[in-house]
């Protein structure tokens, strides 16, 4: 075989391994679904929802170029880094200073890790709950019961990421059935008369304002970008950023289609005055439909969603949440000028995250929306500006500028902020 068929025979390889799923890829796909349907998901249709079916329609339109765009933002900036291997930490320190890179690796661990808080405390809650009520059984002692979820699912962390992978893939496809067999079910309790129910045009954009925050952390994925970004790297190498995109924009259109779905479905079902109901009783969609319809069907479902979905986003903060403590560590180490091999700050956090989830567990505390609050602005910070700025001022991400794409994605970022500074003030 002479050079030229060799380069066209590698031509060609390459094309085909840009174009063919693997398996891989599918568990990918299915690993950042599971990230961004949390358990916030239950509680998405009452939020977004109370304005009505036409700011919705609005909403779903807005929602799925968002999500890919944005996420799409960051895996690039973690992928432009000049040294191979680097994390999202590493890469803001390499390309915004040491300074900078300091402020935004803890603002990054502070938008997470509470986060991975509240699941430690919701999973817990859900199983006792699940346990008491539906199999009418004692309630464990909290501390034993705590401790046993968080070592399970922790447990799957430290088996490593393909296997992580695996679990991820097993939670997420009965999550995705879970969810459309409701959204079907619901169908003949659909009342369509809120199709003739026109707001106007103010209505509709304050409505779409205070909602925009609420739809980018439902859909929001971000903790695992970093992790994933490297994965492909390793797995494609220059050819990392083709093929994360792909996954990124079939992961997009999986969370439009069964999210959306479910929540159409669920608004459909009821009129703006329950869902303003649900939402002052401060209790998921599923718990309010269990309650207004005396379904057995959901009074044993909604648990079992509430642990599917739970468990599967746990993954993919913690993904997001250890890089950021490693990252702290790290570099607080290489100012003091000391030297901590990767093993010892792996186990630093690993033991900083099993024994504060556990006693944040057992305490119990009622802090999930102080935690949406003000973890809020940062995550949507990191994840619509800091790409965008870095497409600004970062020579290896200036082949991305002049694009429209790069304003819509500014502009729904400084929504996010805006509104949900606003909120907090109000």
């Amino acid at each position: 075989m002479n050079n030229e068929e060799v380069v066209q025979s590698s031509s060609v390889e390459n094309n085909v391994q840009k174009s063919t799923w693997t398996k891989n890829d599918v568990s990918w796909v299915l690993s950042l679904f599971g990230t961004a349907v949390g358990a916030g998901v239950l509680f998405l249709p009452i939020n977004a929802g109370m304005a009505g079916f036409w700011p919705l329609v609005i909403m779903t339109i807005l929602v799925g170029p968002m999500t890919y765009l944005a996420h799409r933002g960051l895996c690039r900036f973690v992928l432009s880094s000049g040294k191979p291997g680097s994390d999202i930490t590493q890469v803001v320190e390499e390309h915004f200073g040491q300074g900078a890179g300091k402020l935004i690796t803890i603002l990054y661990f502070c938008a997470i890790y509470p986060i991975l808080l509240i699941y430690g405390v919701g999973i817990t809650n859900t199983v006792d709950s699940f346990l008491v009520n539906q199999l009418e059984v004692a309630s464990p002692a909290r501390w034993i019961l705590s401790l046993v979820l968080i070592m399970g699912m922790m447990s799957v962390m430290l088996l490593g990421e393909k296997f992580m992978l695996k679990v991820t893939q097993l939670l997420v496809y009965p999550l995705i059935t879970i969810l459309a067999v409701l959204s079907f079910w619901l169908i003949p309790e659909w009342n369509l008369s809120s199709l003739s129910d026109m707001p106007s045009l103010s209505s509709i954009g304050v409505t779409l304002w205070l909602t925009i925050p609420v739809l980018v952390f439902a859909f929001n994925h971000s903790p695992a970008i970093s992790s994933f970004a490297l994965a492909q790297h390793r797995e494609y190498d220059n050819k990392a950023i083709h093929k994360s995109e792909r996954i990124l924009f079939a992961n997009a259109g999986l969370l439009l289609g069964f999210v959306m779905l479910f929540v159409f479905s669920c608004v459909l079902s009821l009129n703006p005055a329950e869902l303003a109901e649900a939402k002052a009783q401060n209790i998921s969609i599923l718990s309010y439909l269990a309650n207004k319809q005396d379904s057995l069907i959901i009074s044993y479902i909604g648990p079992v969603v509430a642990f599917l979905a739970i468990v599967s986003s746990f993954f993919g903060h913690y993904l997001g949440a250890r890089e950021g403590l490693n990252g702290i560590i790290s570099q607080q180490a290489k100012s003091a000028g000391i030297n901590i091999p990767q093993k010892t700050v792996n186990l630093i956090t690993i033991v900083f995250i099993i024994v504060t989830l556990w006693i944040v567990a057992i305490i119990n505390p009622s802090i999930l929306g102080m935690i949406e609050s003000l973890g809020g602005p940062i995550i949507a910070a990191i994840l619509f500006i800091m790409p965008m700025i870095a497409i600004r001022k970062v020579a290896a991400m200036q082949k991305y500028r002049g694009v429209w794409t790069n304003v819509f994605v500014s502009i729904m970022g400084c929504i996010a902020i805006s509104a949900i500074l606003y909120q907090l003030v109000a």
